[in-house]
């Protein structure tokens, strides 16, 4: 609500029309209000909540998370945002799309519950109830889905059949956010780091092994198929995945101050995320930095 200090009055003006004038003042501020907003609304597991470790197998949800810092970067294009972020750490694809509500705890910071809606319908009721003030959408979700395919007997045939499951989930997803704000918002799809580099410091074999092929599952299987998915629905498609390093030489080496020296992708993943310290797939604040930008470099200067 805007209020505004009127000047001194003629005696003769009456009470029903001072609060006239006073009426129409504050319901002219709040429409302005209202016609100014611009809303960024960050959808996802997680990744999109802003997760962080503090010891292992212990965390919270922080405002280090790359929705959070892009709300502020986002200023230096000329971008004023509002984030409703709706990201819920725990999510997959199906629970996105069918499971109600989210424990407050995995919410993100200053997120508003949902109740019994699920993630999907609420964010698009919002998109619905906010339609042509929103400047931006990210989507960051398929992780949970396949990151338990680490520990699968035959990971290939589990990260192909967690994939199906991912795309057409997806491909809902995005049907719904494009039927509610329709298509000239931009929508900046996300994927991953390669957290599954760090097995190449296991010390039995088999473990050691799956650094290689998550490589090869990320650079053949999973982004391009969540790349086509998001393009197909006219939005951008973010490879964190290759920003962080995961496509390099592995005979390329770095000293790491813990590890001493390892294959420099290995020592990005390190530097960028928990995993190597807290066996924790979550980025550090420059890891979810690094997001930002990258979803940022998606949107032109203003």
């Amino acid at each position: 609500m805007v209020f505004t200090r009127l000047a001194a009055l003629p005696v003769a003006l009456s009470v029903a029309a001072l609060a006239l004038v006073a009426g129409c003042s504050s319901s002219g501020g709040s429409n302005n209000a209202a016609a100014s907003a611009e809303y960024y609304v960050s959808i996802g597991d997680s990744y999109a909540a802003g997760f962080q470790p503090t010891a292992h197998g212990k965390g919270s949800t922080t405002r280090n998370g790359f929705a959070y810092q892009l709300t502020t970067d986002a200023t230096a294009k000329g971008y004023h945002l509002t984030l409703e972020n709706f990201g819920c750490a725990g999510a997959t694809t199906t629970s996105l799309l069918k499971t109600p509500g989210c424990d407050a705890a995995n919410l993100g910071p200053g997120a508003k519950s949902y109740g019994q809606q699920t993630q999907a319908a609420a964010a698009e009721a919002f998109l619905r109830a906010h339609a042509g003030h929103i400047s931006l959408i990210t989507v960051s979700i398929g992780g949970n889905d396949i990151t338990a395919c680490g520990q699968a007997a035959d990971p290939t045939t589990c990260v192909a059949t967690s994939l199906a499951t991912v795309k057409a989930n997806l491909t809902t997803l995005m049907t719904g956010l494009r039927a509610a704000t329709g298509t000239a918002t931009p929508i900046v799809g996300i994927t991953y780091p390669d957290v599954l580099l760090a097995d190449y410091l296991a010390k039995d074999a088999k473990t050691k092994g799956l650094a290689t092929l998550s490589v090869l599952a990320f650079k053949s299987l999973i982004n391009p198929a969540l790349q086509g998915i998001y393009t197909a629905a006219g939005a951008k498609f973010a490879d964190v995945t290759a920003a962080t390093g995961a496509y390099g030489s592995m005979t390329a080496t770095t000293t790491d101050p813990t590890f001493g020296s390892i294959p420099t992708p290995v020592a990005k993943v390190c530097e960028l995320t928990f995993m190597c310290q807290f066996a924790d797939i979550h980025p550090r604040t420059a890891g979810y930095a690094l997001i930002a930008h990258l979803v940022l470099d998606e949107l032109p200067t203003r």
